[in-house]
């Protein structure tokens, strides 16, 4: 039996069919354009699906289900997408629409929590029941997977973990609320920090090497002028890991998961970040020093990881 697991994304509805033990046979991907009317977003979501159908000649009787990762929260029971953003779907019913197209079961979870699955079944997170994912990005998405079982809460809306607070008097976000932790750990902070702190030492080694580097500061300037010593470049690793590592300490508190899971750009830092943020957590988080303690990876399936978790949704 195969499954097929469907990222639909902002920029991108990537489709792949996946093995019962997580494997990703094939996959293919089609621009979303996602302001368009959400029939034909679901009309192109099924295109995908026919085509890795055909182009691996699976036919119908083999496939299990369609399980979706959708960026927002949704109502499995009816199979309507309540609200997401970047895309014409907040309202429509996802399920009863594709079903036009091909009848088979149908779950849907959000985004960040089928990268999470994605990771537990065949990835960083392989063996592990209880698990964590953070992705960083423009903002922070989460995930988390108790008992080898995707997370979603009573209403779909669970994990949105970008809009904790950490500072009740900090930053207005985008969501109305101020001080949440996207606002300060995510990349976009990252370099909106990093900007701030060079802007403040001009002898920095980070000016030399945003002009070396096509003249754009990113999340790499801090982390790799911080490598070679330099003094501000560590204040902006060190402020960057004590804001991520604060929203983490307050997920593990809350959840106490065997492995933390770490993806977007950031996470290629590797071991020199995670050593960090896992000795952050250490100092700061409830009874460390007498309980077993997470374990801090970096993801390991990119941006396979929605796809697979999707597809596992229904395994």
């Amino acid at each position: 039996m195969y499954y097929i697991g469907v990222d639909v994304g902002g920029t991108n509805i990537a489709t792949g069919l996946i093995s019962q033990d997580g494997k990703m046979i094939t996959k293919t991907s089609v621009k979303t354009l996602g302001d368009r009317a959400p029939e034909e977003i679901t009309k192109d979501i099924y295109q995908t699906i026919e085509t890795i159908m055909q182009e691996t000649g699976t036919p119908l009787s083999e496939i299990g289900g369609i399980g979706m990762g959708i960026p927002g929260c949704f109502n499995n029971d009816t199979g309507v997408v309540i609200e997401t953003n970047n895309m014409n779907l907040s309202g429509f019913n996802l399920f009863e629409e594709l079903k036009r197209y091909i009848n088979k079961p149908m779950m849907m979870a959000n985004d960040a929590n089928c990268a999470a699955l994605g990771e537990a079944a065949y990835g960083a997170a392989k063996g592990y029941d209880d698990v964590i994912m953070i992705t960083i990005g423009t903002g922070i998405g989460g995930g988390f997977v108790c008992n080898g079982k995707v997370y979603n809460g009573f209403n779909g809306a669970a994990m949105e973990v970008g809009h904790i607070c950490i500072d009740l008097k900090g930053k207005k976000c985008n969501c109305g609320r101020v001080g949440c932790w996207e606002r300060y750990a995510s990349a976009t902070a990252l370099i909106e920090l990093t900007k701030e702190i060079m802007e403040k030492n001009p002898d920095s080694e980070m000016h030399a090497y945003v002009s070396e580097h096509g003249g754009e500061v990113s999340g790499r300037t801090a982390f790799d002028c911080a490598r070679k010593g330099d003094r501000a470049a560590n204040e902006v690793v060190d402020t960057f890991v004590y804001y991520l590592g604060s929203g983490i300490v307050d997920l593990i508190n809350l959840f106490q998961p065997a492995v933390i899971i770490v993806g977007g750009g950031v996470s290629n830092e590797g071991d020199y970040l995670m050593e960090k943020l896992k000795n952050f957590a250490k100092g700061y988080s409830y009874a460390s020093t007498k309980i077993p303690q997470p374990e801090f990876k970096k993801a390991e399936l990119g941006n396979d990881a929605g796809i697979i978790g999707a597809g596992m949704l229904l395994v």
